[in-house]
């Protein structure tokens, strides 16, 4: 296992945590508002490191090269993370989550379209078992409680979150195999908390966002766990497994964190553990083995 699939897996489960402490705050602010606020503590912690670690040398990138830049950290962060949220808030993590698996497969195709990447039989196969293992954890029947109206609009917010996030990270790899690395993601981070500032200013919301968040109680320590975990640890680790392997098998192990999840819902939400639940887990992690080249086939 290369440095490149380490981070990955590091990521899911960076991730993981704090989605769960996302969940446990969504009900506190809006999806917009959230995710600005995690943006920004996101910022706040990766300028210093990209100062302590490169100076104040900002990489060297043509126009082409910014554009996609701020593009990827708009769309990526700002757009897909708050229609990530919003989702969690409309159909529940669950279902979400199903939707969510649809992140590997469009960025194994994005990055065949446009990396010239390609994957050998035995990395299908553990593909395949990846997102199987998924499916069988996160699966569960639409309730009654929910229209199917409401349904299909939050499978829709993740599914379009999840493919402006692949197209995101596919777009940015590139740019990361540039020297400057902490600096690339700061000012991704950075396009991402302008871009949403700039809409809420649009929107004539600033005013409304201030007083929400100062002018009433909210759980700070859990929302700022949550942002350190989901926009700088997670965010790092996301980033630099995708410059040192390859996209497609990165963004597989990256699917690891539904499994993460589960476990740590069932910790830290006392969210009950099935049997099919268990299966998956097992399958999802028997995938990855496969996927690596760790299991002789």
């Amino acid at each position: 296992m290369g440095l490149g699939e380490i981070f990955a897996l590091i990521c899911a489960l960076m991730w993981a945590t704090a989605v769960v402490l996302y969940k446990y705050v969504s009900d506190q602010m809006t999806a917009n508002t959230l995710n600005l606020v995690k943006n920004v503590i996101g910022v706040g912690l990766l300028l210093p490191t990209a100062f302590f670690w490169e100076g104040t040398q900002i990489p060297e990138l043509s126009w082409q090269w910014w554009c996609v830049l701020i593009a990827s950290g708009y769309f990526g962060i700002a757009v897909a993370n708050t229609l990530y949220i919003e989702s969690l808030r409309t159909i529940g993590a669950s279902r979400t989550a199903v939707v969510a698996s649809l992140y590997s497969p469009f960025v194994v195709v994005l990055s065949m379209v446009f990396l010239a990447e390609t994957l050998v039989w035995w990395q299908w196969l553990g593909f395949v078992m990846v997102l199987a293992g998924i499916l069988v954890v996160v699966y569960q029947k639409a309730s009654k409680e929910l229209s199917t109206r409401v349904l299909l609009k939050g499978a829709l917010m993740a599914a379009v979150s999840v493919f402006l996030t692949a197209a995101g990270v596919v777009a940015m790899k590139p740019i990361l195999a540039n020297d400057g690395f902490f600096w690339i993601v700061a000012l991704r981070m950075c396009a991402g908390v302008a871009g949403m500032l700039l809409y809420l200013a649009i929107r004539g919301k600033l005013a409304v966002t201030y007083n929400s968040l100062f002018k009433q109680s909210h759980k700070w320590g859990s929302i700022i766990l949550a942002s350190c975990f989901g926009s700088y640890f997670a965010m790092l680790f996301w980033l630099a497994g995708f410059k040192y392997a390859d996209a497609s098998i990165a963004s597989v192990l990256n699917e690891t964190a539904s499994i993460f999840i589960v476990l740590m819902a069932a910790v830290f939400l006392r969210e009950p553990i099935s049997l099919r639940k268990l299966l998956g887990v097992g399958l999802t992690f028997s995938g990855v083995v496969v996927f690596l080249g760790l299991l002789p086939i």
